[in-house]
């Protein structure tokens, strides 16, 4: 993999523990979620006009797409509410790109070579060494573990359905703003219904929040979208998941959440798939 799409990759992965971290870090959840897709999808909706539109034959995928993306980020919610980020986030990063990378063979057609296997699993590996020493830590929830495997798999169906329709687009910024305003409208919806007058108020005290969680999502997954049309889509998938070495470091420092050594020695070892990813 060149060194431009895995420093692309990380800073993508940064960007994705940011906003992962600042839906964590005050109030209502699945509202600070909410606000975070609607700037998202404001923020494209604005670029839209400005770009090619996708090839035909990559909207079934955006269609797909979206019905994914609304699950995965409910879920993201309901995990943050029930249990620690550094509890959830693990689970759910570490387990997804061990499924794309298995189903991406006969899925996607890929052939991964054994230094991208090899890279894949010592990420993986670390990822959820992270999640098992989590579930030993007294408060440990069970309900965050099922809700964050169930949504590694959504993880896993959405990345599969991109990165296969990103390719088919022709236009991998239109496809991605386009995946943010079909994300983003059904949820603001659902919002305006069952939470009606909770909304606004919420994104008014926190419009900090709106603005680097929109950008932080919307560059992040852009990014990583673009890299799956010059690498293999395990292979991003996996790196994208070092965004875990940042979310520990938020979670430390900023969401002063406790850190121990097996978790440094876990993070040594996705450390050491990046770097072979790098080289492979």
């Amino acid at each position: 993999m060149s060194g431009t799409v895995v420093l692309v990759v990380l800073f993508a992965a940064l960007m994705h523990a940011s906003w992962n971290a600042v839906v964590k870090s005050e109030g209502d959840k699945f509202l600070n979620t909410v606000v975070v897709v609607t700037s998202a999808g404001l923020i494209a909706a604005v670029c839209l006009p400005f770009l090619p539109a996708p090839a035909p034959e990559s909207w079934p995928f955006l269609a797909a797409s979206g019905v994914a993306q609304v699950i995965y980020l409910a879920l993201v919610a309901a995990a943050y509410r029930s249990g620690d980020m550094s509890q959830a986030y693990p689970i759910m990063r570490g387990t997804a790109p061990l499924i794309v990378a298995l189903a991406s063979g006969p899925l996607v057609g890929e052939v991964l070579s054994l230094q991208k296997w090899i890279g894949i699993a010592l990420i993986c590996a670390g990822v959820l060494a992270l999640a098992l020493e989590s579930r030993r830590r007294v408060g440990a929830n069970r309900t965050t573990t099922i809700l964050a495997l169930v949504n590694a798999v959504v993880i896993a169906s959405y990345t599969l359905i991109d990165g296969l329709g990103v390719r088919h687009s022709g236009a991998p910024a239109a496809y991605t703003m386009w995946v943010f305003v079909l994300n983003a409208v059904p949820l603001l919806v659902w919002t305006l219904i069952m939470r009606r007058g909770e909304l606004w108020p919420h994104f008014v005290k926190r419009t900090r929040l709106a603005t680097i969680g929109g950008v932080g999502t919307l560059g992040s997954y852009g990014l990583a979208l673009w890299a799956m049309t010059m690498a293999p889509v395990a292979a991003v998938a996996a790196l994208r998941e070092t965004s875990i070495l940042f979310a520990v470091a938020i979670s430390a420092f900023i969401l002063k959440e406790r850190i121990g050594s097996k978790r440094l020695a876990a993070v040594a070892f996705i450390a050491a798939g990046a770097a072979v990813m790098r080289i492979a």
